[in-house]
């Protein structure tokens, strides 16, 4: 033994208690004896210390061996209680063995007390033993029963579910294990689970807290491969040691499949768009960026990880930022699609339009959880659209510039006309006073005369006005045109010029022709240029211009001014509509051109064909309804 045996002895003999632990010690029992004489220090023995052995005289004055034992059974003490006496009859030994003594023994035969008190206490520590195997035993059979209870709850679920010892023998098998398996109940119990299943932990698995989840491959009963997610817990007894396994699962096989295939096709397009010349990118549904192919790494020179989050805007250009930036976050704000175009810096220090455009992903509920973004470089585009600006603004003054090079083919012809209506106010304004002068005033024909004067100056405006408008600059401006109305003013402004050439006016004006959407000065310039082209062009020998309004055969509104004159050219007649093309010494060549371009820019076609005699005849049409473009506005 390797600890003292504490031991209680009711004994009234001091020496019988020596010689007892000395025949204990002698037989290599270390022990500890207590000796009491009484039933009341007996008593208070067993309630104050715990002991390993009882050893009790048969009789004592005032106290005896078998009441010493109904005072131990009474207190339900499983201690050891030998009997030590001088005398002890064999009935009186029967008796206080049927009563519960472990045993007996003569103090005439001390020799036997220490393998009695050896088989006492071992048999007692087997006792124990056994009746902790015993509890542990039905510990566990309750919770067995008790999971089996629980599993049976769920025997009508989908769920795989079953229960294995800590040894993982199969003790429950549900109907959802069978159908996910293939095993019935009977051919799965009593297996190991591992064994039976084929079961390939990817980890080393873990218990902990007495829980674990997580996904494994298993076979089935036809040999089948599943992959199931699998959810345990470990169910403890009474004592809290491990006594059974909880384990439920899910066949996610088809999930896992597709979870593959969309790996692989988001591989293939995360490869197809690494192979794209544009720049792509994608951020969280807050704007932040979280991903961005290798060309932007290669134009910008900045790393994914420096363009992540909001890292991106230092490559945006100072002046373009805060625009960008504002209408990102609106669009991240609504969930309306993005789209702007800003200057992006590139490795070298230079920047370059981009256009940048973004769309939003959104989940089953409709809200954003993604932004999948592409930047396209426009810089040659832009250049373009720049060049092209500067270009149309060119054609534009010159355009200016050639109505009012125009104005002094005839600024001689409108100082006559203009001279005409001045004059004749002048002359009421006298005739007018002389009226007034007269005594008595003769106010009825000074009325009259102030009329004309009224008359004569209003001319006079209307023919400043009609000329100014030709020279004036101002932008484009489309409204509902009367043709013919055009037509007459153009003819009064340069019938005079005609009459100076030798040549006259003559105009043919179809009067059902209806209004066209037009910009009115645009016109003016278009008729002016070729009618003073037509009176040029017969400067030497005289002539007469005709201009003729009228339907044409698709039923457009068509326009032609013919003359008598030198006629075109006899080779490459196309390119007296080129610019800067010109045949008169002091000619500029963008007349034809830009009335091609104003004619054109209105919907209509512009034309020149040569007369069957002398002279030349252009043409254009102009449409019914507004023009979709018009570079000149």
């Amino acid at each position: 033994m390797t600890s003292s045996l504490r031991i209680l002895f009711l004994e009234d003999d001091p020496e019988d208690a020596g010689l007892v632990q000395a025949l204990l010690e002698a037989d290599h029992i270390d022990c500890e004896i207590t000796r009491v004489e009484t039933q009341t220090q007996f008593s208070a023995a067993l309630d104050t210390d715990r002991f390993d052995v009882i050893l009790a005289d048969y009789k004592l004055p005032s106290f005896d061996g078998l009441s010493a034992l109904r005072v131990v059974q009474k207190a339900r003490l499983n201690t050891p209680f030998i009997l030590v006496s001088g005398v002890l009859g064999e009935e009186v030994a029967i008796e206080a063995l049927k009563s519960g003594a472990t045993d007996y023994v003569l103090k005439t035969g001390l020799a036997r007390l220490a393998p009695v008190v050896r088989r006492a206490t071992r048999e007692v520590a087997e006792r124990a033993e056994r009746r902790k195997a015993e509890d542990a035993l039905r510990r566990s059979e309750q919770v067995e029963h008790n999971l089996r209870a629980q599993a049976s709850l769920l025997d009508l679920t989908h769920d795989a579910i079953f229960v294995y010892d800590m040894k993982g023998v199969i003790t429950f098998w549900n109907r959802g294990a069978e159908a996910l398996y293939g095993w019935a109940a009977d051919e799965a119990k009593g297996k190991v689970a591992s064994e039976l299943l084929k079961t390939s932990f990817p980890t080393p698995l873990e218990l902990k807290e007495g829980r674990w989840e997580g996904e494994f491959v298993r076979r089935t009963k036809d040999g089948a491969q599943v992959v199931v997610a699998s959810r345990w817990s470990l169910q403890r007894d009474n004592m809290g040691k491990p006594a059974t396994i909880l384990e439920t699962n899910n066949d996610i096989t088809e999930r896992k499949r597709a979870e593959d295939s969309l790996r692989r096709s988001e591989k293939e397009l995360r490869d197809v768009i690494e192979a794209m010349p544009a720049i792509t990118f994608s951020t969280a549904a807050d704007g932040s960026n979280i991903w961005i192919n290798s060309r932007w790494v290669e134009y910008s020179g900045m790393s994914i990880e420096e363009t992540a989050g909001s890292g991106w805007r230092v490559a945006v250009h100072p002046d373009d930022l805060d625009q960008h930036v504002a209408k990102w976050l609106r669009s991240v704000a609504t969930g309306e699609p993005f789209e702007t175009e800003s200057r992006l810096r590139g490795a070298g220090g230079e920047s370059r339009w981009f256009l940048v455009r973004a769309a939003p992903l959104r989940g089953e509920r409709g809200e954003v959880v993604r932004w999948y973004g592409t930047l396209t470089d426009i810089e040659d585009r832009k250049r373009v659209e720049l060049e092209r600006e500067r270009l149309r603004q060119l054609e534009a003054d010159l355009a200016h510039k050639s109505r009012v090079s125009m104005m002094g083919e005839f600024a001689a012809s409108l100082g006559h006309e203009i001279t005409q209506p001045i004059a004749g106010a002048l002359i009421n304004a006298r005739t007018c006073l002389r009226w007034l002068e007269r005594e008595p005033a003769e106010i009825g024909e000074a009325r009259r005369t102030a009329a004309r004067i009224v008359h004569d100056l209003n001319r006079a405006a209307d023919i400043v006005e009609r000329n100014r408008s030709l020279y004036r600059r101002s932008d484009a401006q489309r409204e509902l045109v009367d043709l013919n109305e055009v037509i007459r003013q153009i003819v009064a402004l340069l019938r005079e010029t005609a009459t100076w050439r030798s040549a006259s006016v003559r105009a043919e004006l179809d009067p059902r022709l209806p209004q066209t959407l037009a910009d009115r000065v645009q016109l003016q310039q278009v008729l002016m240029n070729l009618m003073l082209n037509a009176i040029e062009a017969m400067k030497e020998g005289g002539g007469e211009v005709k201009i003729a309004s009228s339907r044409s055969e698709d039923g457009q509104l068509m326009v032609s001014v013919s003359d008598s004159g030198v006629g075109l050219p006899t080779q490459d007649s196309e390119r007296i509509f080129e610019a800067f093309y010109t045949t008169k010494p002091e000619g500029t060549g963008m007349g034809l051109s830009i009335s091609r371009q104003i004619v054109e820019s209105h919907g209509g076609r512009l034309w020149a064909r040569a007369n069957e005699g002398p002279g030349a005849t252009f043409c254009f049409t102009l449409p019914l309804e507004e023009p979709e473009r018009n570079p000149f506005e």
